[in-house]
């Protein structure tokens, strides 16, 4: 099932669903995706394409048109649901980190 096999998602694959809140093709996704991070995370055709096809797969994406070798896709609900725990997760992560090095918590036991 989808859930288990992305417990946690890829930075790439993050990227990718947070782009698809808008219906896009993948040469539009690349470049969001650059965009939105300042070229920090660049995503390769290859890439993208394999984890596209792997989502719709899944369910977690659904292609929306077909225009002649260009698709487009948008997020399903199941694509949000996973979106959302894996931003969860990620503030819990904040939260610790803050907690324990930004709040001076104690490291007693993390010898």
């Amino acid at each position: 099932m989808a859930r288990e096999k992305y417990q946690t998602l890829t930075e790439q694959m993050f990227y990718i669903l947070i782009c698809l809140n808008h219906e896009s093709c993948g040469v539009d996704i690349m470049k969001k995706v650059e965009e939105l991070t300042n070229g920090r995370v660049i995503i390769g055709p290859g890439t993208l394409y394999s984890l596209l096809d792997n989502f719709v797969k899944e369910k977690i994406i659904i292609e929306t048109k077909i225009e002649n070798r260009k698709k487009s896709y948008v997020i399903t609900k199941l694509g949000t649901e996973m979106l959302e725990k894996e931003y969860e997760r990620l503030n819990t992560l904040k939260k610790d980190y803050e907690s324990l090095v930004k709040g001076g918590g104690s490291n007693e036991g993390c010898n």
